[in-house]
């Protein structure tokens, strides 16, 4: 029995990394975007400026990731850097009109999409679900203690 339910676990979870695979596949070839730009690229439309490290702290990655993102989504045209007025060691980003363009074409992320509907769920079973995934993410940590974002 145990086995039984240890294969139905892991073929849930192959079927949630596929889904992401194919995700990440389809949105790179229509909009020439990966998910994780597209996020980010959502995260900063959605405010006037933002820092890279508030961004981090947003979408909980770890601050060399969204620099990579960012360096990429720069480089696109789509976002601008640049250095606070008011504090010169501070970095600001900033979406650009091609960045806004890029979103409207832009399909829902998969990230997006299971946000909406997991808050249609009765509050009992997102409880149910995020007890197990924060489990699960401990288990793949070897660490009981999850819930802190990546450093």
């Amino acid at each position: 029995m145990d086995a039984d339910l240890t294969s139905a676990a892991l073929l849930a979870l192959r079927k949630i990394l596929l889904a992401a695979e194919i995700e990440t596949r389809k949105m790179t070839a229509s909009i020439g975007l990966a998910p994780s730009q597209v996020l980010i690229l959502r995260q900063i439309a959605s405010r006037d400026e933002v820092t890279p490290s508030a961004l981090a702290s947003a979408v909980w990655l770890g601050q060399a990731t969204i620099t990579n993102i960012v360096d990429r989504l720069v480089s696109g045209g789509l976002v601008t850097r640049s250095r606070s007025e008011h504090d010169k060691r501070q970095v600001i980003l900033r979406i650009t009109e091609a960045g806004r363009e890029k979103l409207k074409t832009s399909p829902l992320p998969l990230q997006l999409r299971i946000s909406e509907a997991f808050s249609e769920l009765p509050t009992w079973e997102q409880a149910m679900i995020l007890a197990s995934l924060e489990r699960l993410g401990s288990l793949l940590d070897g660490d009981d203690a999850a819930g802190s974002p990546p450093k």
